[in-house]
């Protein structure tokens, strides 16, 4: 067990967090770019999914949360 204060492995393990948390929208909004490439390339959505093996619902959701078109 850490010797340390738990408001010094708290504050570190927020930090962490936060950082996690602005990387995962980081990657969320490129995946879901992508994703929109790939509808621009294969013409919808349904044949992202069935290409990348998520579904539809999955595709279009992340399309339209994640992009600003």
């Amino acid at each position: 067990m850490s010797n340390e204060p738990w408001r010094v492995r708290f504050a570190r393990e927020e930090e962490l967090v936060e950082q996690l948390q602005a990387q995962l929208l980081e990657a969320a909004e490129r995946r879901a770019q992508a994703l929109a490439d790939g509808v621009a390339e294969l013409g919808t959505a349904y044949k992202v999914a069935k290409e990348t093996g998520k579904s539809y619902t999955a595709v279009s959701n992340a399309i339209k949360k994640y992009t600003t078109k």
